[in-house]
């Protein structure tokens, strides 16, 4: 939508604003998130969420040179309501295709990280190819018709019956209830979504260490893409070796973890360093992430699992927004701020989930 907009001659503010329509209704998501935990069958649910994701994308950029701003940001919004249904919504369904077997489940959740990398590497990379070859509308269409074919493949899920009856299944906010009174959820949640604002500084930081380092400025993608491929492989690794364990346990040890590597990318003396911080954050986020698909399948009640994904999703997608505008914000006064306050931020809550999991168990007793 943004190169949709400066390609057709409108203002920064206009593709800003249309560009966080899609992003920002995600924290909306989970109020349909319901409809998975109660429908006869979960799969049509996403494949309606596939059709209307793909349908109002398409209007929108149909439509947009000619009817007013304002008509383009509610279509928008409307695609952008459906995103976490197509992503933690999705995700939600890995117990029904892995089946009920840890290993195979947390190898399911490795082919599951590793398509979040190649969607958004091949996505960026598709927008490019046909902008370059026609028009950033055809290659908006592109993507939509893509999510449309994904309405199809959805229905070849396996099936799932309905985890209870409609009455027991609780409405959103008591669902955001649950995770928050729940210590192994509630700990998935802060930090996922510290993890995620943290890691979303690295392009931001990308850019801005170029001057640093005396590089041109087209080796700041290098830096970004390094961070994908070590994504990639991470999740590889998890595919061919499933994490074993508690998963409540492992995520404090790989968030700090994950901050060992964005403290890395601050200090970095020279970019070749930074290349081997970026790539290893990569691959200690799909670890994490990884870990917190488990987390969220493994801990949460039957009845609310889909709600549950997508609430997670959806708060962490929010939260990797909130850590990209941080950085923009703090970056002018130092470069290596960004991520030293992510390393930091992130330590803190490893710590803090730590003694909540401590002070859990001793109450416990």
């Amino acid at each position: 939508m943004v190169l949709l907009v400066t390609a057709t001659g409108g203002p920064g503010w206009v593709a800003g604003l249309l560009g966080a329509c899609i992003t920002f209704p995600h924290l909306f998501g989970p109020f349909l998130a319901r409809s998975l935990d109660v429908a006869r069958d979960g799969r049509t649910v996403l494949s309606l969420a596939c059709v209307a994701h793909g349908a109002t994308l398409a209007a929108a950029v149909l439509l947009h040179p000619h009817v007013p701003t304002a008509l383009t940001a509610l279509l928008l919004i409307a695609t952008g309501l459906t995103g976490p249904l197509l992503t933690g919504g999705i995700s939600s369904r890995l117990p029904a295709i892995a089946g009920p077997g840890q290993v195979a489940q947390r190898r399911a959740q490795g082919w599951d990280v590793a398509t979040y990398g190649l969607g958004g590497t091949i996505g960026p990379s598709i927008v490019a190819v046909v902008s370059g070859w026609s028009t950033p509308t055809v290659a908006a269409l592109v993507l939509a018709a893509a999510t449309v074919v994904a309405a199809v493949l959805v229905r070849l899920l396996p099936h799932a019956p309905p985890p209870a009856a409609a009455g027991v299944v609780p409405r959103p906010l008591a669902t955001l209830k649950i995770i928050a009174t729940t210590g192994a959820l509630r700990r998935t949640l802060y930090l996922t979504m510290v993890v995620a604002a943290s890691v979303a500084v690295l392009p931001i930081a990308a850019v801005a260490s170029t001057d640093r380092f005396g590089i041109a400025p087209s080796t700041a993608g290098l830096l970004t893409a390094v961070y994908g491929v070590g994504n990639l492989a991470g999740s590889v690794a998890v595919m061919v070796r499933p994490l074993r364990g508690d998963a409540d346990r492992a995520l404090p040890v790989l968030a700090l973890a994950v901050a060992v590597a964005l403290a890395g990318v601050a200090l970095a003396p020279t970019v070749w360093v930074a290349a081997t911080a970026y790539t290893l954050a990569g691959v200690l986020n799909a670890f994490f992430f990884a870990t917190t698909l488990a987390a969220r399948s493994e801990y949460a009640p039957p009845a609310a699992r889909g709600q549950t994904f997508v609430w997670v999703g959806a708060l962490k997608i929010t939260a990797g927004s909130t850590g990209t505008a941080a950085a923009g914000a703090v970056i002018a006064h130092a470069v290596h701020l960004p991520a030293a306050l992510g390393a930091v931020v992130i330590s803190a809550a490893a710590g803090a989930a730590v003694l909540d999991r401590r002070h859990q168990t001793r109450s416990g007793r």
